[in-house]
């Protein structure tokens, strides 16, 4: 965005969100949450609190809404009554009206940083323990296909940008997502972005047709931002053609359900496949689902790296645990205290590990006694 549009972009922020404009400005703030005009809440340092802010009346916030989804050429009416928007300094904007919005217009407004965290970063902030990046940076230069798992909130897109930045350099990497959130520092990168369809009956652009077309653009790798409808059975079938390292998160509370989620969502396309062939393809696709949590002193920690390795002997997926996290105990300050920890099983990619020289012993997924 050049320095014109911004400036034009910000006044209209100041105009039609004036109520709310010193939440917008606080870098401590990432997320405000509106519940109708009178009550206005955000979220700082992972937890949620209520403020004093608030518009005149609902027709006040109403028109505010009507004036930023104009702002990015989107529509909000009784016919369309929910606006999902990006706007131009990268903020994700998601409004409901009512009469669906009982307490009256209804907005999230998740704030993202300018700032590119990287994995040194993530382990200083305690998010990650020094074995557990490691373990995923090697992972990555290895080509494994990483699936991020975790709920609303908790962390996935800013894992999945941390794992893009630690690609090997010369690859080309072809990043699909609804609304561009995504920051990732490297240099051969192409970023997709769904278009809805308009209102005069124009016809929008879905993930799964951008996977499609990235699939003849030659990626060496594909990174899904968030994976929620039939793209994942694309995104299955690339990880089996070939193409090494894609990344994608998914909505999930543990490991199990990831993959789980991931064939459902598969199962809704049209895809000719039965239902055994598209288990199959799955176990054999995913190399590790890392699940992210937030937990209860707002922190927002990888709690799980886990190995999908094909079936057990119930022909459910056997997804195997290399790293959970330690029992958690509050402490007196109110965080909680505990880590990574390794189960001790050894990946089954050990060997290609050692033929690699990757200064990673074995040693480091032995379990604490």
């Amino acid at each position: 965005m050049d320095q014109s549009t911004n400036d034009v972009f910000e006044n209209a922020i100041k105009n039609f969100l004036s109520p709310i404009y010193h939440l917008l400005t606080d870098e401590k703030i990432t997320e405000i949450m509106i519940n109708g005009p009178k009550e206005i809440w955000v979220e700082i340092g992972g937890k949620v609190q209520r403020t004093d802010a608030e518009f005149p009346d609902e027709d006040a916030l109403r028109a505010a809404v009507n004036n930023i989804a104009q702002s990015v050429g989107r529509t909000i009416s009784d016919e369309e009554p929910r606006l999902d928007a990006r706007l131009p300094n990268g903020y994700r904007i998601h409004a409901v009206i009512p009469p669906c919005a009982r307490k009256g217009t209804t907005v999230a407004i998740r704030k993202f940083s300018k700032v590119q965290m990287t994995l040194k970063d993530y382990v200083r902030l305690g998010a990650i323990t020094i074995d557990g990046a490691q373990f995923l940076d090697l992972s990555m230069k290895l080509g494994k296909n990483i699936l991020v798992s975790g709920g609303t909130g908790s962390g996935k897109t800013t894992l999945l940008g941390i794992l893009c930045s630690r690609i090997p350099p010369g690859q080309r990497i072809i990043v699909i997502e609804d609304a561009s959130e995504l920051s990732i520092d490297y240099e051969h990168v192409v970023f997709f972005e769904t278009k809805m369809p308009d209102e005069h009956g124009g016809k929008g652009v879905s993930i799964r047709d951008l996977l499609k077309s990235s699939l003849r653009l030659r990626p060496d790798r594909i990174i899904v931002g968030e994976v929620r409808g039939d793209e994942a059975l694309d995104l299955v079938q690339a990880m089996n053609t070939g193409h090494k390292g894609c990344l994608g998160t998914v909505h999930a509370n543990t490991p199990e359900d990831a993959v789980v989620r991931l064939e459902a969502l598969a199962q809704g396309a049209e895809g000719g496949i039965s239902e055994k062939a598209l288990r199959y393809q799955i176990a054999s696709a995913i190399d590790l689902i890392v699940q992210v949590s937030r937990f209860s002193d707002g922190s927002r920690r990888v709690s799980s790296i886990a190995e999908v390795r094909g079936f057990d002997q119930d022909n459910n997926y056997n997804v195997v645990p290399i790293y959970q996290m330690s029992r958690l105990i509050k402490g007196p300050d109110g965080k909680l205290k505990g880590q990574l920890e390794p189960t001790g099983e050894l990946p089954s990619f050990m060997t290609e590990i050692e033929d690699n020289r990757i200064p990673f012993p074995r040693s480091k997924f032995k379990k604490a006694s």
